[in-house]
């Protein structure tokens, strides 16, 4: 998951090497502000609703969009480290408007609603790391088989197909975890600057990720890589001997630059990470 003790200072370093503006980590999008994610095309109408779902641990708090009439692939979105927020409500609507059913979940749930604490898009990192050291192997597992399971049931999901899922910062292994966990529906992960891909454990989420049939798409923020230069090689490996897709690419960004209301936002690379996630949603799903 995010690194703490390296947050601030890449945020820094960024600026200075003129990687990323002054504007786009010092704009702090408001909750009622829009976010600017460009229009999709031909999008699809679609209805949004904020939805409760039952899970072994408790009621949790979603948003979930999709088409306004018909079916189609559904898909579960992890959030990073910051929850779930207006960024990630209309990233979650750009990709109904581009032919899903798709739920984002608060993965806070069993400690408090979104959005997270003090209302904003990025409040202190600090702030976060007690909820997200609270979720672990096991919350991810019984969560994604809840969440999954509640999709099956709604009429707007086409259920003849695979299920995708995409997961930001700590989302990055919760959604290679959620493949393990419903191993028979998933068919797409998408991990976006995930944390925590690859562990030296026997339950590390690259490792679990191995055993299933899906297709990968995973995107590295070049400072990640820059502290576990070996990770991705790891990655490669481990999904080749799986003979498993797995597109895997360093992309010139900082840690967090995909979704629009981050400080380290790189709206081109994101874009760019975006078009592949949809391709890899138009092949496998």
């Amino acid at each position: 998951m995010c690194d703490l003790d390296h947050f601030e200072d890449d945020r820094q370093d960024y600026e200075a090497r003129g990687l990323v503006t002054r504007k786009q980590f010092g704009a702090i999008l408001g909750a009622s502000m829009s976010m600017l994610l460009p229009a999709v095309a031909n999008a699809a109408a679609v209805t949004e609703s904020n939805v409760e779902i039952k899970t072994p641990d408790g009621t949790a708090d979603c948003y979930f969009v999709h088409a306004a009439t018909g079916n189609a692939p559904a898909v579960l979105i992890w959030p990073d480290i910051f929850g779930l927020r207006p960024a990630f409500r209309q990233m979650g609507k750009r990709l109904a408007e581009s032919g899903y059913s798709v739920l984002v979940v608060n993965p806070f749930y069993r400690a408090q609603k979104a959005p997270s604490p003090g209302g904003g898009p990025n409040p202190p990192i600090a702030q976060m790391m007690p909820l997200a050291q609270g979720l672990n192997e096991g919350t991810h597992m019984t969560d994604a088989k809840a969440f999954i399971a509640w999709l099956d049931q709604q009429p707007s999901v086409n259920k003849s197909k695979k299920v995708g899922t995409q997961g930001y910062c700590m989302g990055g292994p919760i959604a290679f975890r959620t493949a393990a966990a419903v191993p028979d529906r998933v068919g797409a992960v998408g991990s976006f600057h995930g944390g925590g891909l690859v562990t030296a454990t026997p339950n590390s989420p690259h490792l679990q990720a191995a055993k299933t049939k899906a297709s990968f798409l995973i995107a590295i923020a070049d400072n990640d890589d820059k502290r576990a230069p070996k990770d991705k090689d790891t990655l490669k490996e481990t999904f080749e001997a799986a003979k498993l897709s797995a597109e895997i690419e360093v992309y010139g960004a900082a840690h967090g630059w995909c979704p629009p209301d981050s400080q380290v936002y790189n709206e081109a690379l994101a874009e760019k990470a975006w078009s592949r996630l949809l391709a890899l949603y138009g092949k496998a799903l």
